[in-house]
């Protein structure tokens, strides 16, 4: 069993939990995971929610954006966080393609994400367009999370990585995206790239809990991808990112102190060293000396 911060008890976190948190105005915790190590490390640390989100795609598997990877590799990526986690609520991104054929091919994904990955929730991007399909999923005893604003699997029809609902049109969109994602019944609504008080119109106005990611403060709880915060991405950071620790240069210490100690012959050390039992060294130092005098 887990424990608080306090010493307490940690309780299971569930969709009702996220609820119960925005009704009580507490902060709600996510951040990203893409493997065993990483969400055993996030879930003791008491976060709420752990996401499996498509940006594996760049951070772990090197491709240039989100849509490249495909289920298999996100469910590969789910099963592995699953064996980590025991108390927060574990949500897969669905990736590009794996929702957007048909409705039917939707559920089966998202039923595999839950079956095969261990999965407690599935995340879809888009609003009034998912609407209903958030509901067909939903209808499969699986609970979907929304993702609206910068939908990274947008990428090219938006025409790159940029704020959204910075016009009145975009605004008046984006509330009835949220609103939509709200009466579908959505676990939470993650609003991603759009301004702070746009993000605090529709924390404002739906029931369902909101995860700002670059939204600003008044979002019902916050996401980072593990990564960003660590230092661990290459190249700039968002505007958004705010940077706990640099693993990067922990990491690249380590990697060069120990080439340094392999080529100084100092690693391993006799005492990092297994030696035979005094029995064993004592018969085979006779056996090497009969050898020897053999060959003489």
């Amino acid at each position: 069993m887990s424990l608080t911060p306090l010493g307490e008890p940690r309780q299971k976190i569930t969709i009702a939990s996220l609820r119960e948190k925005k009704l009580r105005h507490e902060p709600i915790t996510c951040l990203t995971a893409y493997d065993y190590a990483s969400a055993r490390l996030v879930d003791e640390a008491g976060i709420d929610i752990i996401l499996v989100g498509d940006s594996l795609a760049q951070t772990m598997l090197g491709y240039d954006n989100t849509l490249s990877v495909t289920t298999d590799e996100m469910l590969h990526h789910t099963r592995a966080v699953r064996r980590g986690v025991k108390n927060a609520l574990l949500v897969a991104d669905m990736p590009y393609g794996s929702y957007h054929v048909n409705p039917d091919e939707a559920v089966r994904n998202a039923a595999r994400f839950v079956k095969e990955g261990g999965a407690e929730a599935v995340k879809i991007e888009g609003g009034e367009k998912r609407a209903d399909l958030i509901r067909r999923i939903i209808d499969a005893e699986i609970p979907v999370t929304g993702h609206i604003g910068l939908t990274p699997q947008s990428v090219n029809v938006m025409g790159g990585y940029k704020v959204q609902g910075k016009t009145l049109a975009a605004i008046e969109q984006l509330m009835r995206d949220a609103v939509a994602l709200d009466r579908a019944g959505a676990a939470c609504i993650y609003l991603e790239g759009i301004p702070r008080e746009v993000a605090a119109m529709i924390t404002a106005e739906v029931a369902t809990p909101t995860i700002g990611i670059g939204a600003g403060p008044e979002c019902d709880g916050q996401v980072l991808v593990f990564h960003d915060i660590l230092n661990l991405t290459f190249g700039p950071p968002a505007k958004f990112v705010r940077r706990y620790a640099d693993a990067a240069a922990l990491i690249s210490d380590a990697v060069h102190g120990f080439r340094a100690d392999v080529i100084s012959r100092q690693y391993p050390s006799d005492q990092e060293s297994y030696h035979l039992p005094k029995e064993t060294q004592s018969a085979l130092d006779t056996v090497l000396e009969r050898k020897r005098a053999m060959r003489r």
